[in-house]
C-alpha cells in the first residue's frame, strides 16, 4: 500500500525498512483508547478555505487547504470516537498575554475587545466542537503532555491507548506522539487526520514516528479499530 511518504524515500531508506521492522510491528493497541485532538481551533483554519500563501498574508497561523483537506476526515474520526464511547479530549492553545503586543509596541496593552476576539480564535473550529462532557485542555507547550494534566486524567481513566490527530504534524502532534509513546502508551496517528503547512514536513514527521513512536495508519484501518472495541475482547 502507497504511504504518504514514499516518495521522499532513497533507496537505501527503502533497503532498511526492508531490513528492520516499525514500530506497528511490534506493539499492540488496547481496548480503553482516548482521542486527543490537537490544536484544531479557528486560528488554524481561518475564515475560509485558501491557498497556503495566500492566507499566511492576513493569518499566519492557517495552515492553507491542508486543514480544511483534513476536515472531512476528522470529522469521520471523531463521529466514530463518539460512537464507541471513546475519551474524546479537545486541544487548544492557553492565550499568553506575553505574545499579544506587536512587535514595537511591547508597552501596548490589549483591548477588551481584542482578548475577546483572541480568545474566540483560539476556540474550537465550529466544525469539530466539543460535544457537553467532552473537556477541552489549554496548553502553553507543544505537547499537551507537557503543561496540562492530560497524563493524570488517562491514568485515572485506565486508558491503555492514545488517538492523535490534529496539527501541525511536524510541531505539536509529534511532541504529544512522542511523549505518550514515553509514557508507555501505545500511539496511533490516523495519516489523513493530520496535517502541516509543508508536504515534505508533514510526510517524513509522518513517517518517523511510524518507524519510532507510533502506529500511523490510514483512517479506514482506525475506523475498524473503533468499530472492534465493542466486540468481545
Amino acid at each position: 500500500m502507497a504511504r504518504v511518504w514514499d516518495a521522499f524515500l532513497t533507496e537505501s531508506d527503502r533497503a532498511y525498512d526492508a531490513q528492520n521492522p516499525t514500530f506497528s510491528d511490534k506493539r499492540q493497541l488496547g481496548r480503553r483508547p482516548a482521542l486527543l485532538l490537537i490544536d484544531l481551533y479557528r486560528l488554524a483554519f481561518g475564515d475560509r478555505p485558501e491557498p497556503l500563501l495566500e492566507a499566511v498574508r492576513h493569518n499566519r497561523s492557517h495552515l492553507g487547504m491542508a486543514g480544511w483537506d483534513a476536515l472531512p476526515h476528522l470529522r469521520r474520526l471523531l463521529v466514530a470516537a463518539r460512537a464507541a464511547s471513546v475519551f474524546v479530549v479537545h486541544v487548544t492553545r492557553e492565550v499568553e498575554i506575553s505574545e499579544w503586543p506587536e512587535v514595537g509596541h511591547a508597552d501596548r496593552t490589549p483591548t477588551a475587545a481584542e482578548r475577546t476576539e483572541r480568545e474566540f480564535q483560539y476556540g474550537i473550529f465550529d466544525q469539530l466542537a466539543p460535544l457537553p462532557g467532552e473537556p477541552v485542555m489549554r496548553k502553553r507547550s507543544a505537547s499537551v503532555f507537557g503543561s496540562t494534566a492530560i497524563a493524570s486524567v488517562l491514568n485515572q481513566l485506565r486508558i491503555d491507548t492514545v488517538i492523535i490527530a490534529g496539527e501541525s504534524t511536524s510541531g505539536c502532534v509529534r511532541a504529544a506522539v512522542v511523549d505518550a509513546r514515553d509514557l508507555r502508551y501505545p500511539v496511533v496517528v490516523p495519516e489523513e487526520c493530520v496535517f502541516d503547512r509543508t508536504e515534505a514536513s508533514h510526510a517524513i514527521n509522518l513517517y518517523d514516528m511510524h518507524r519510532k513512536y507510533a502506529h500511523v495508519m490510514p483512517l479506514s484501518e482506525t475506523l475498524d479499530y473503533l468499530a472492534g472495541l465493542g466486540e468481545a475482547g
